[in-house]
């Protein structure tokens, strides 16, 4: 252990789709809530590459040691990198029984922003995660995207290495789908891309049973704006920020 790491409970609320990393074969952009009540973004994480009992699921608790804010170039408020050798997983995923009440307790004690309040936050102080509440869901948006990888990130999937895994393949999505929504503050509509793991799970089930790609982005759609961002539910979006 690191003498100036932490040991640390996460509960993992976000994990994006994967995407090529040159120097880790592959990220996957992963954020929680500590046992502390703090956001936290651990940063950098090669989730598909990770021993099997490393693989945590979304709402689920695990325990790894993290570095302090600092390390490397990722200067976001939020971001931790992770001695990934020290990652354990804790239990089960908390249940979806009850509307989510395991869950809720958790989220609820979070602080809700609007769109412009996290801005305002990232310009203060590089705040770059926050749980938003739209007043309103106005659309889910689908937008053509290259249909193939950068040329320097495809060519990871061509390359073998010596002591280490074959690059494991990974589809890109055509599309780039985003959330068209309004907030208290504004009722100018925001767009905010998702990058969400289970969509782009959810597009390549639905293209494997469909077989048809434009017919899935459609039913992810559905998916998205007519169940869980439905009138009847009480959305709330995660959100963060790239790294530049």
């Amino acid at each position: 252990m690191n003498a100036h790491s932490a040991k640390t409970k996460v509960l993992i609320t976000v994990m994006t789709y994967p995407h090529p990393s040159q120097g880790y074969q592959e990220l996957v952009c992963t954020a929680g809530i500590t046992e502390n009540y703090e956001r936290v973004r651990l940063y950098p994480i090669d989730y598909r590459y990770r021993p099997r009992n490393q693989q945590f699921r979304k709402y689920q608790w695990v325990e790894v040691n993290l570095l302090p804010r600092g390390q490397g170039n990722d200067r976001r408020k939020e971001s931790r990198k992770p001695d990934l050798d020290s990652l354990r997983v804790l239990g089960e995923p908390l249940s979806t029984k009850n509307g989510w009440r395991d869950r809720r307790q958790i989220i609820d004690r979070m602080p809700l922003s609007t769109v412009k309040q996290l801005k305002e936050l990232h310009d203060l102080d590089l705040t770059s995660l926050g749980i938003v509440r739209p007043t309103r869901v106005l659309d889910l948006k689908i937008e053509p995207a290259e249909p193939d990888w950068k040329p320097e990130w495809q060519s990871l999937f061509d390359q073998l290495t010596l002591f280490g895994p074959v690059q494991k393949p990974l589809r890109k999505i055509p599309y780039k789908f985003s959330y068209v929504f309004e907030c208290e503050d504004s009722h100018k509509p925001h767009n905010a891309m998702i990058e969400d793991w289970e969509l782009g799970v959810l597009w390549l089930n639905e293209v494997a049973r469909l077989g048809n790609e434009e017919q899935a982005a459609q039913n992810v759609r559905r998916k998205f704006f007519d169940e869980i961002c439905s009138h009847k539910k009480d959305t709330l979006c995660f959100m963060g920020t790239v790294f530049p």
